[in-house]
């Protein structure tokens, strides 16, 4: 296919959640894979002026490189269903239920996918209440615990929690980025993560193991080099990494998502693939999980771009 043939695509990027600036990294990387192959490729900032600049400019088709809220919680995605303009990844429905934790662990739950016991409360419920659910918590959960904001993503505002002393300030620093906040039973074990593209018929990358010296995979351990490894295949039994492919694979048809996505879990000692989240724009920095398992799996970078593109493309967008 010429240059002329290939569709004028936008790279929006950067935006106003706290993955601004990993954002901004994707977004590049995706734009220069997009100039490679011969796209005819420019970017747009996600601010004040993105419609009016996306009206002006008219692209075949957006490339969503965004993380976090405004970007990756179905807001981007409304906003471009009223443009009529197709973009890449998941729907408005997948997007929004994506993001947030409490919502995708409670459908886990109904849809019998393993997941570690949690609890959610608001902040009103938390002053109203602060002691019998710092007293409940160790009772119901056990220790450790995660604390999490609810609606954030890169593991930002999430804690660790061994005693029950710090309770209170890990939630608090929780509730500094959310609302609510989610309070989950820690699970000793592997922690791995599994990629998946396609839209009607999505396929599984191949499972890859993080392995890192941090207390927990925190926003400074997954982007500054060095500070994590990954190990593809994951280094669990065969069963287990088919477990989790399938299960990933059921997680982004669940959800509806669309083009691409990728499922974190761990995996317990008795080899059971508790899955903590889902990410629907998983990050495509050159640290990033996502690209690494396409690679092991003979996709390269430029490739990889190309098909999420294609997928955006295909008819019968659903949410």
């Amino acid at each position: 296919m010429n240059q002329s043939k290939k569709p004028r695509v936008a790279v929006l990027l950067g935006g106003r959640s706290k993955e601004r600036e990993i954002s901004l990294v994707t977004g590049e990387e995706i734009y220069k894979a997009l100039i490679q192959n011969g796209y005819p490729a420019f970017k747009i900032e996600l601010n004040e002026d993105v419609v009016e600049n996306l009206k002006k400019e008219r692209p075949d088709v957006v490339f969503v490189a965004l993380h976090g809220r405004y970007g990756e919680d179905g807001t981007v995605q409304g906003m471009l269903e009223l443009l009529d303009i197709p973009y890449t990844g998941s729907g408005v429905l997948a997007s929004a239920v994506g993001i947030n934790k409490a919502a995708t662990k409670r459908i886990f739950k109904a849809e019998g996918i393993p997941t570690p016991d949690f609890q959610v409360f608001t902040h009103r419920s938390f002053q109203a209440n602060k002691q019998e659910i710092i007293d409940d918590l160790p009772k119901k959960l056990g220790l450790p615990l995660v604390i999490k904001p609810v609606n954030e993503g890169s593991t930002i505002g999430m804690s660790i929690i061994k005693e029950k002393e710090n309770l209170p300030e890990a939630i608090e620093t929780a509730f500094e980025y959310d609302e609510e906040v989610l309070v989950e039973k820690f699970i000793e074990g592997t922690e791995i993560t599994v990629g998946v593209l396609g839209n009607e018929k999505p396929q599984p990358l191949p499972t890859l193991e993080i392995t890192h010296n941090s207390e927990m995979y925190d926003y400074e351990t997954k982007y500054t080099e060095g500070l994590s490894r990954h190990i593809i295949p994951a280094r669990i039994p065969e069963e287990q990494r088919k477990a989790a492919q399938e299960m990933a694979v059921r997680i982004h048809e669940i959800l509806g998502c669309r083009g691409f996505s990728r499922a974190d879990f761990i995996v317990s000692a008795d080899g059971t693939p508790y899955t903590l989240e889902v990410n629907t724009i998983p990050g495509m920095t050159p640290l990033s999980l996502f690209p690494d398992a396409a690679r092991a799996a003979g996709i390269e970078f430029s490739e990889l771009v190309s098909k999420i593109v294609e997928f955006a493309l295909e008819k019968n967008r659903r949410n």
